[in-house]
Formats: C-alpha cells, sequence, structure tokens
C-alpha cells in the first residue's frame, strides 16, 4: 500500500481483504506485522492496520507530544477517513486495545465493535509497565542498542520478568533490536504513563458488541485487567488465551478462533 499522509506524517498501512472493515491494531514497539501475522482476516472481513507514530516504516516521528494514546486514535481517524469509511470494528494488541477503546469513547458513533487483546491498562497510567519500559528507554538513550540489549539481559528487571513469562522477557528484549530503537526510545517512556482513559467507570458507555482476550502469565499484560475490562462494559464476552510462554502456536490458534467466531456471531 502506498502510505497516507496526514500531520506531515506518512503512514505505513495493510488493507487485506474484502467486506466488513476491522481495524486490529498492533502493541508497544510493534509493526503492521503483528495483527497481520497473528490473525488471518475471515471470509467477508477487511482487515486493516497501521504502523503508529513512532513505529514501522511510518515517519517521521513528529512531534514528541503527539506520542500519545489520543493522537493515536486521531490519526486512526484519519485512515478511516481517507478510505472513506464511516464506521468499523475496532481492536487491538495491548497498546492496540487502548488505541481502539480510547477511539469508541470519543468516537462512537464510529464504531461497530471492540476487540481488547491483551489489555495493558485499567484506569490512568501503567506504572508497572513504566518501570519496565522507562529502564528500556534509559538503556537505549544512554548505552545504545547493542549494548544497552547486553545490560537489560543481564538486570534484575529481565530476571523479574523472565521468571513469570521468557515470552514477555525476549519481547522487552526485542525492543532494542529495531533499527531506530534509539531514536524512538520517547515511545517508551510516553505511552506507558499515559492512559485510554481515566477512570473504569467510562467502560460503562461501551454499547457495541465487545470481545475482552486475555491470557495468564504475562506481567505487561494482566490476566485480572482483561477480567475487570469485561466486566465493565456492558455485554462484553471474555475468554482466555492460552499463554504465549506455553505455546505460541496455541495462543494465535486462540486469537483467531475467538475474534473469528466473535465477528461471525455479530456481523455476518
Amino acid at each position: 500500500m502506498r502510505p497516507f499522509k496526514h500531520d506531515g506524517i506518512s503512514f505505513n498501512y495493510r488493507d487485506i481483504g474484502n467486506g466488513l472493515p476491522f481495524v486490529f491494531q498492533h502493541g508497544l514497539g510493534g509493526d503492521v506485522n503483528q495483527p497481520c501475522d497473528l490473525l488471518s482476516p475471515p471470509a467477508g472481513i477487511r482487515l486493516i492496520a497501521f504502523d503508529c507514530r513512532g513505529h514501522g516504516e511510518t515517519e517521521p516521528l513528529g512531534p514528541e507530544d503527539k506520542i500519545a494514546i489520543a493522537s493515536f486514535a486521531d490519526d486512526l481517524a484519519a485512515l478511516l477517513d481517507h478510505l472513506k469509511i464511516e464506521r468499523a470494528v475496532l481492536g487491538g494488541i495491548s497498546m492496540g486495545a487502548a488505541v481502539s477503546v480510547n477511539f469508541a469513547l470519543r468516537r462512537p458513533e464510529r464504531v461497530l465493535g471492540l476487540v481488547q487483546s491483551r489489555p495493558a491498562w485499567l484506569a490512568g497510567p501503567n506504572h508497572d509497565n513504566a518501570r519496565f519500559f522507562n529502564y528500556v528507554a534509559h538503556l537505549l538513550r544512554e548505552h545504545g542498542a547493542s549494548r544497552g540489549r547486553e545490560i537489560f539481559c543481564k538486570s534484575e528487571i529481565y530476571r523479574e520478568v523472565f521468571a513469570e513469562s521468557p515470552d514477555v522477557a525476549s519481547s522487552l528484549a526485542g525492543q532494542f533490536d529495531n533499527e531506530h530503537a534509539v531514536k524512538r526510545s520517547i515511545r517508551l517512556e510516553r505511552i506507558p504513563l499515559d492512559a485510554p482513559y481515566q477512570h473504569l467507570d467510562e467502560l460503562s458507555a461501551v454499547r457495541v458488541p465487545t470481545i475482552v482476550l486475555a491470557n495468564r502469565e504475562d506481567p505487561i499484560h494482566p490476566f485480572q485487567y482483561g477480567e475487570t475490562i469485561s466486566q465493565q462494559i456492558p455485554a462484553a464476552e471474555f475468554h482466555e488465551l492460552t499463554p504465549k510462554s506455553i505455546n505460541v502456536d496455541q495462543h494465535a490458534e486462540d486469537v483467531q478462533r475467538f475474534i473469528t467466531e466473535f465477528l461471525g456471531k455479530h456481523f455476518a
């Protein structure tokens, strides 16, 4: 796809399949490959994903104060306008889930349904995650990507995360591997201290079909976050995923099955 231009930035995106538009967004430090590799669009579904500011092939970084969940949601609105899509099912993984729910709360008239996969926020900033990601950002700035990764993998934070989930520890270490890791380290500082909403009771305003997916053994995306969010959104359905630390392939199969069933149930 040719990038679309918005706010002085060229946004990379993918648009796969035909039918009901479903925008599925990546997590912090990820790109369009994450949702597109995880989910094959079912028949009748048009899968759309884009690289948020400071991610993937979207360039340039733009103003640092717009490395924020609400700004990413505004960029999503611009992409929908570019594609001439009035309403869509929205969703995402981790940060992508936060972007989609922020959009749903601010622009409910444009949302048909909501998918929250492995949410990483409840109300307000996630200070636990900020501790992990801010340390990675600090190492990137002070030591660069290669040396920073070496230090991180010998750190107490790495051992702490690894003890609960080797997969999550590997994912954090992977933040050093991106070719733009150093110049984009601001995203690791700003995003965990941002929030998609400030109060849990705001979620009661979500009145579209919603699915929430979560798994255990994941310190970045606590299982209870998914449970709590599903309880706050009226009529939301909740499903437990196989942790990636147990079986990556089964985790992906769970995501594919639950989202496919959800879309078929409500939008076929």
